[in-house]
């Protein structure tokens, strides 16, 4: 059907590719782009350039209604395929166009599904950047006919702490088990016997520039396909995957460009970095650290910055002075649910700009680019320690300890834009193990800082606990982090996670923080590894009105829980310890947290009453905004604004949404 209308057009389709690519060339502030950075922008159409900055050449090659117009003289049929949606609809076209598909996205062997020369057109038109998907893991399997032992082996011994080869794949994601393992080395999954694509995209837009986004967003909604964006892949919560779906990979959007003297539309002046999407945070800060300045990120070295993190938030060692990383935005250039690309700022469609702002991935747009307040070069001073049990320290004494630093939180982060980056965990009955790593005090130098924690050490002192304090000095944000933060590790088959913001009035008042206290450590001594940070992203200077969770700003406390298992065992011993994480250790933390909230990027992923959970009193708002920019639901993403219209026709250990299956809008 479809896939005989467009072949009628594949020679000459290529010929206008080829053409268009030898013939043009755009110029930039004086420079001339290579053809092939151009694609299928036609040179003569005007491209909108926002104030004090430009396009990066990537964003300057558009999809526009002239390109789609030279193709209809080529006369391609169906060429409203790959047409931009800029009808207004009312509520009754909307659902018109839905009884076209029926209730689910389209999925591999509907009859709207594409085919192969459908997908082969598409290929053409976006000059070869489509990945059929071939998962990471496949090297260790014989069903994709590139079976590679050393190439296993390697994988094999890095997948869990090497991200740095994760996000280089156009596929792997960090929450494997959602999308049902289907393709795990052997290593992490014994029982293994083939690798399927299983829960991953079908295909990928490996996108070099906003063309290929904007034909990848307009293929996806004409034909109702699920559309999916991915990053580097780092997500707790299956975001950027789902089976049957057409992927758009932006971590190749990997430019930096610093302005020392930036004039943003809302009335900012000073340094500002633009960012292309796919820039990891170690990139970023390196460009930083050479400009002599300071950017707000995360401590994951390979997360994309300007991607998922910055989206949902953003929380980060710098926040207790420079507040969430989506704080510091300033602008947003980003591909809308309707094929257009638009600049969302504080005077340009800044409703957007408000909800792009911590209202989360894939929900939106697509985001090619950010451009972020940068900060003046600042000292840092770091402090590790180690508390455990021993012969000679007792579990009453370890935890006497944790208590005295517990007790701190508010004057450490609040009064002091301090962060702490801890972990406490079981290392059997009665024995357990705490790192600091690292206590991190931004603008402080460690004779400050130990002047901070002499009445903590005093106290571990009292107890009888041993702890082997280091303090270092940095002149620099980028060394401080650099020798601070371990790199983070990679989904697997036998952990879940989970989180909850703790607020500060439960360290105001004496009984909420005994209640606080007992019932983090009652999960620690039941097998919870929790990794926690002290952290206030409310500064003492203010922070804009977004739709970051409004939790953030009472907060104290970020806690992820964690519950792992033997990927051998049983299902339902799986199940039992699955059930535990998010009805019995998250619950205990939501009951002495009420109405508090949860970090979305590090979440529950079946968080119950996850829009309050996440959004907070935010959430009316980003849903009326999710109906007006994507009214068509071209977006979804698991625990997404406005995703719980949708669900996933199956489910993974009987509650779990499984993304290798289909989804569906809800009845």
């Amino acid at each position: 059907m479809f896939g005989k209308q467009l072949g009628l057009a594949v020679v000459s389709l290529l010929a206008l590719h080829q053409n268009l690519a030898l013939a043009q060339t755009i110029v930039v502030d004086g420079e001339t782009l290579p053809a092939d950075e151009v694609t299928i922008a036609p040179a003569e159409e005007a491209v909108e350039i926002p104030e004090s900055t430009t396009l990066f050449p990537e964003e300057v090659a558009q999809l526009t209604d002239s390109v789609l117009a030279n193709l209809t003289e080529l006369e391609l049929s169906n060429i409203s395929l790959f047409s931009f949606d800029d009808e207004e609809d009312d509520e009754n076209s909307i659902l018109e166009k839905r009884t076209l598909f029926g209730p689910c996205k389209t999925y591999p062997g509907d009859l709207l599904y594409p085919g192969k020369l459908s997908w082969d057109v598409f290929k053409l038109l976006l000059g070869g950047r489509l990945i059929k998907t071939v998962p990471f893991a496949s090297v260790c399997y014989d069903d994709f006919g590139n079976f590679d032992q050393a190439r296993c082996n390697f994988i094999s011994a890095n997948w869990i702490n090497n991200s740095y080869i994760h996000i280089e794949d156009p596929t792997s994601i960090n929450a494997v088990l959602f999308e049902g393992g289907n393709c795990l080395p052997q290593a992490l999954d014994p029982t293994a016997t083939n690798c399927r694509v299983g829960g991953l995209p079908s295909y990928v837009v490996d996108a070099r520039n906003v063309a290929q986004v904007q034909l990848a967003v307009n293929f996806a909604r004409n034909l109702n396909l699920r559309l999916v964006v991915k990053n580097t892949g780092h997500d707790f919560g299956a975001k950027s995957t789902g089976a049957g779906s057409l992927s758009i990979w932006t971590h190749n959007f990997r430019k930096v460009q610093f302005f020392q003297n930036h004039r943003a539309d809302g009335g900012y002046r000073g340094p500002a970095f633009k960012v292309g999407a796919g820039v990891p945070a170690f990139e970023l800060y390196e460009a930083a650290h050479r400009h002599g300045v300071t950017v707000v990120g995360g401590e994951g070295a390979t997360v994309g910055v300007m991607g998922g993190y910055i989206l949902g938030g953003g929380h980060s060692p710098l926040s207790g002075l420079y507040g969430m990383a989506s704080d510091s935005v300033l602008s947003f250039e980003v591909v809308l649910a309707n094929g257009r690309f638009v600049t969302a700022s504080a005077t340009k469609n800044p409703d957007l700009f408000w909800a792009l702002r911590g209202g989360g991935g894939s929900t939106y747009g697509v985001v090619t680019s950010v451009t972020v307040k940068a900060y003046p070069k600042i000292h840092v001073s770091t402090l590790t320690f180690e508390l455990m049990t021993t012969p000679t320290v007792t579990a009453d004494q370890f935890w006497a300890a944790i208590r005295a630093f517990f007790e701190g939180f508010v004057e450490y982060a609040v009064d002091n834009a301090n962060y702490e980056y801890f972990r406490l965990t079981a290392m059997g009955p009665g024995a357990f193990y705490f790192d600091m790593g690292p206590w991190f005090a931004p603008g402080m130098t460690s004779d400050e800082l130990r002047v901070l924690v002499a009445p903590l050490f005093a106290r571990f002192d009292a107890i009888g606990v041993d702890y082997s304090p280091v303090f270092r000095d940095f002149d620099n944000y980028r060394d401080a982090w650099a020798a601070s933060f371990p790199l983070e590790p990679w989904g697997s088959n036998f952990i879940r996670q989970a989180s909850r913001l703790f607020p500060r009035a439960n360290w105001e008042d004496e009984a909420k923080l005994n209640a606080t206290f007992d019932a983090i450590k009652s999960t620690v001594e039941e097998g919870n590894y929790v990794i926690a940070f002290n952290i206030h992203a409310a500064p003492a200077a203010g922070y804009p009105d977004t739709a970051v969770n409004s939790a953030w700003r009472d907060t104290v406390m970020h806690c992820i829980a964690a519950a792992m298992w033997d990927p051998a065992a049983p299902e339902p011993v799986i199940k039992a310890a699955s059930d535990t994480l998010t009805f019995d250790w998250m619950q205990r933390w939501r009951d002495v947290s009420p109405g508090a909230g949860a970090y979305m990027s590090e979440s529950d992923y079946i968080e119950p009453d996850f829009t309050q959970a996440f959004w907070g009193t935010k959430y009316p708002r980003a849903l009326q905004l999710k109906k007006k920019y994507d009214p068509r639901d071209v977006f979804y993403a698991q625990n997404a604004v406005g995703s719980e219209f949708w669900e996933m026709s199956e489910n993974i250990l009987g509650n779990l949404p499984s993304q290798n299956s289909r989804l569906c809008r809800k009845n």
